[in-house]
């Protein structure tokens, strides 16, 4: 069974999306295709049905990643077949621990810059990126890339422990 992971930010269709689009890479480098999924999510519906900005697609494809997607909103029923929900920021790492079902749901839900070393633990959000210009989804690419590393580990050790 895979390990199943999931990226959430406000409306799925900059921060979220990206993250996902570049731990796919990271995961199909790694060689665990086969073995770990990764989707992604809004805490709310405004998008549902778009693809994504435009602006996240063009800095994605500036550095090589690709992405195909399709803005949805989280669902509660879906801690039930997740390994681990990725938040993009504060607000909704709180959002989607309120969302959770149960304390083992909510312990699911992880900031996504709290696997990069070198975050500040003070300063863990990823700025939408939404209402600004070009240089704020570089930004948030970046962040997203330092973080994607960590979360591999993480993910991988999460993964060979099943198989043992």
């Amino acid at each position: 069974m895979a390990y199943r992971v999931c990226f959430v930010c406000t409306g799925n269709i900059c921060r979220s999306p990206m993250a996902e689009a570049v731990f796919h890479a990271r995961v199909a480098d790694a060689g665990l295709d086969d073995l770990v999924e990764a989707d992604s999510a809004g805490t709310g519906g405004w998008h549902e049905g778009e693809g994504a900005d435009p602006r996240t697609v063009a800095v994605l494809a500036e550095h090589g990643y690709g992405l195909d997607h399709t803005a949805r909103q989280f669902q509660q029923s879906w801690f039930s077949r997740l390994d681990l929900v990725v938040a993009l920021d504060a607000g909704h790492l709180r959002a989607l621990r309120r969302l959770a079902p149960t304390e083992r749901d909510a312990a699911k839900v992880r900031l996504l810059r709290s696997y990069d070393p070198a975050a500040e633990e003070s300063d863990l959000d990823v700025p939408d990126p939404y209402y600004g210009g070009q240089d704020g989804f570089e930004e948030c690419l970046e962040m997203v890339e330092a973080a994607s590393t960590g979360l591999l580990a993480a993910v991988r050790e999460q993964v060979e422990g099943r198989a043992a």
